[in-house]
């Protein structure tokens, strides 16, 4: 009997042993459940009830949109499983995984973005301590790696219930903001409510897409404004897409539903660097360098006060003639936008002769000033084309600081560090001319088209001033005017004595734009250019 118990003991030992491997696979098990279960629970939202009112609204689900941001299968989510602080006015009783926000990382065609997707379905996507933190997290990592922040906004601002903390919470992210802008790109997406102090994230980004019927954007409510002023508006009318794009030009593309959104963000992020050590992407094109379009040679019409549309220009010289416009329905005195010239990004700037002759005034100057700026932060080459008879004459635009403003974009060509190459397609009078990157203003290369016109002002108004007195004492005033102005539209109306200067590198034939652009971006490929030491410039804000 001795003999056995070391048998019954080693038979018991193996016994335990079984059922400790099996107690541990049923932890383990039960760990791998419960981490199921508070996935699932995070990313149910704020319920099935709430889910079905966003869609009904014509909304797509936070975690829907960043599912169709990225690229299929690349999003990695960041801190699921936060949930806010707050332990007043029965808060500790609503507790949500994620807290109102989804973030983390993933491609856009193949390219590392960082994201935060605000869930209104979740106290209205309202902004608390650890939803701010959350987006400060994405955003630090965002700028130590160098790539892109893309904000999806949807919330009704401020978490009220936490006070002053919430309020931090923005300022928190304000300033991450303003430390990222240059250093990578920020798109914001506005596609539910942001009002209040919501809205000075998106004001500091570099792109915000709105859409149309379920977004705005507005300081104080309609309510507020009733009250105040006794003022009766929508809030459609008040801060909608339409009114951002149009009027107030605080966003730069209006889309009809959050699938469209999406799709003009993955866009326009393929034609910006990820950062702004790094060159814009390039893409293989078919489109022969070398392409010569006779269009052009008779596109600009004989008669220097016919209107003409710019972007017949545009799109007969860029690759595949596809043109990918930004803040197309503001200021559309000048079009500014992406476009590829032997697969390389490039960003145009050009006045619109179809619309108020192309003339610069305050809205124009701002809108080409902001986007000029964007390009230099992100190396991306500026090619302009310029037909400009001046800056907007009139009391309002005086009063409303058109030296100022006009300002702006003077000071953003003449800054800009990348390269700059300028096709004079007819007008470029006065001091418009100096602006819309002249020779004097470090442009690296500026050709002319032989219909250009480069003057201090245009033929008639010359002749008013100079010949105002010869003019009045003449038998045949209409005679010696057509006479005097004839001969000043030989002598001025053409390119060729700023070429004489130099001030004009080459006149071109039209149809040869193409060909001479991707050449001058060739050779500009290595430019090196700087500005002296200093902290910052002082623009004319």
């Amino acid at each position: 009997m001795l003999g056995a118990l070391p048998l019954i003991s080693f038979s018991c030992g193996s016994d335990f042993q079984t059922m400790a491997a099996s107690s541990k696979q049923i932890a383990s098990t039960s760990k791998l459940e419960q981490l199921r279960q508070r996935e699932q629970r995070a990313e149910a939202g704020g319920g099935a009830e709430r889910v079905a009112r966003q869609h009904a609204a014509g909304k797509m689900t936070a975690r829907e949109r960043v599912e169709f941001l990225l690229d299929e299968g690349t999003f990695e989510e960041f801190d699921k499983h936060v949930v806010h602080r707050s332990h007043d006015f029965g808060l500790e009783e609503q507790q949500y995984p994620g807290d109102g926000v989804v973030t983390g990382y993933g491609m856009v065609n193949g390219r590392q973005v960082f994201v935060f997707a605000q869930d209104f379905t979740i106290f209205g996507g309202s902004l608390s301590e650890t939803h701010a933190a959350k987006i400060c997290k994405v955003m630090d990592l965002a700028m130590r790696v160098g790539a892109p922040v893309v904000g999806l906004n949807d919330s009704g601002g401020a978490r009220i219930q936490e006070g002053v903390v919430s309020l931090g919470g923005y300022a928190d992210i304000f300033l991450r903001n303003t430390l990222a802008s240059g250093v990578v790109p920020q798109i914001s997406c506005i596609m539910g409510p942001c009002a209040g102090g919501a809205v000075y994230s998106p004001a500091i980004t570099d792109f915000n897409v709105m859409v149309r019927n379920t977004s705005y954007m507005f300081i104080t409510g309609p309510d507020v404004i009733r009250t105040v002023t006794h003022e009766d508006v929508s809030k459609e009318e008040l801060g909608g897409a339409d009114t951002h794009n149009r009027i107030s030009g605080v966003a730069h593309f209006s889309a009809d539903s959050d699938e469209h959104s999406l799709q003009l963000i993955r866009e326009l992020l393929s034609f910006i660097p990820s950062n702004n050590m790094e060159e814009a992407p390039r893409v293989p094109t078919v489109d022969p360098s070398d392409r010569a379009d006779e269009a052009l040679n008779t596109l600009v019409p004989e008669a220097s006060n016919q209107p003409y549309d710019i972007r017949d220009v545009i799109h007969a010289v860029i690759d595949d003639r596809y043109f990918f416009e930004v803040h197309a329905h503001y200021a559309p005195n000048i079009v500014v936008g992406f476009a590829r010239l032997g697969g390389r990004s490039v960003g145009i700037v050009a006045n619109q002769p179809a619309y108020l002759a192309g003339v610069l005034d305050i809205d124009a100057s701002v809108k080409a000033a902001r986007f000029v700026r964007f390009c230099d932060c992100f190396n991306i080459p500026l090619v302009v084309f310029e037909d400009v008879p001046g800056f907007l004459p009139g009391v309002t635009q005086e009063h409303g600081g058109i030296i100022r403003h006009g300002a702006k974009l003077l000071y953003a060509f003449a800054e800009a560090t990348v390269p700059k190459i300028t096709v004079i397609t007819r007008k470029a009078y006065g001091g418009a001319y100096c602006v819309m990157a002249s020779k004097h203003i470090r442009t690296d290369i500026n050709l002319a088209w032989p219909t250009a016109e480069i003057a201090v002002m245009g033929a008639e108004g010359a002749v008013g001033v100079l010949y105002r007195r010869e003019l009045s004492e003449s038998p045949d005033q209409e005679v010696a005017r057509r006479a005097r102005v004839a001969e000043f539209e030989e002598k001025f109306a053409n390119p060729y004595v700023a070429a004489e200067r130099g001030f004009i590198d080459e006149i071109i034939e039209p149809s040869q734009t193409r060909p001479k652009l991707i050449r001058a971006l060739n050779l500009l490929e290595n430019k090196r250019d700087t500005n002296p030491p200093k902290k910052h410039g002082n623009i004319p804000l």
